[in-house]
């Protein structure tokens, strides 16, 4: 197989694995709505809202496990084993697509970050292990998941300027500042929120600054 019909494949495969939206299924196995609840979101943080850590973690399962699954399966079928990075990152790119603008649902998605999770996991897992680390500690410390994944995005890109090119796969580099833009611009609308202190904060995940105010006082 020539190398430009893998990677057509692998983007045409990608794209659909992304559009299996966890939030979509667990909502209708439980019978919630989530696009008529809170953020009307399809993702982890408002299956988390609307139905708690039930809905949630499995929510959260799926969407990691088709980044994960993207980039792993995809290139070994199509025969990229013993080079499987190209073909994981244009995998990795269109699961993250797929997630966010599914062509089932008239492109109306998710934000891409628990895809991408799974994908950085695989791909690029010491950039992972950072970007994991500041997510936590920012959604631990404000409670504000907009704002961590957002950190992390660019948390990624720092990574990616400061790792030399050498230490890299081929591709992470645009793979990483494509990834990071796309997170942030999901996120825009957090972000004005955040600005104008009207934000939703998710005070059962902000541990770290609830015993930092409770210490305090």
């Amino acid at each position: 197989m020539s190398p430009f019909l893998a990677g057509v494949l692998c983007a045409l495969g990608g794209y659909l694995l992304g559009t299996v939206l966890g939030g979509s299924l667990m909502a209708r196995l439980r019978g919630v709505d989530l696009r008529s609840s809170g953020s009307g979101n399809v993702g982890a943080t408002n299956a988390l809202r609307a139905g708690g850590a039930r809905l949630a973690i499995p929510v959260l399962a799926i969407d990691i496990g088709k980044g994960v699954l993207a980039v792993l399966l995809l290139p070994w079928l199509l025969g990229g084993a013993a080079n499987p990075e190209p073909l994981g990152f244009i995998a990795g790119v269109a699961a993250a697509v797929g997630h966010c603008y599914p062509v089932w649902t008239g492109f109306r998605g998710g934000k891409g970050v628990a895809t991408l999770a799974g994908v950085f996991a695989v791909l690029l897992p010491g950039i992972f292990a950072i970007m994991l680390g500041v997510f936590l500690l920012t959604a631990l410390a404000t409670g504000y998941i907009g704002l961590a994944s957002t950190l992390a995005a660019v948390t990624a890109v720092a990574c990616g300027l400061i790792v030399p090119a050498d230490q890299l796969p081929d591709g992470a580099a645009p793979f990483v500042m494509a990834m990071a833009a796309l997170v942030i611009f999901k996120h825009r609308e957090n972000l004005q929120r955040l600005l104008q202190g009207t934000e939703v904060r998710m005070e059962r995940i902000a541990l770290l600054r609830r015993w930092l105010i409770r210490n305090r006082n």
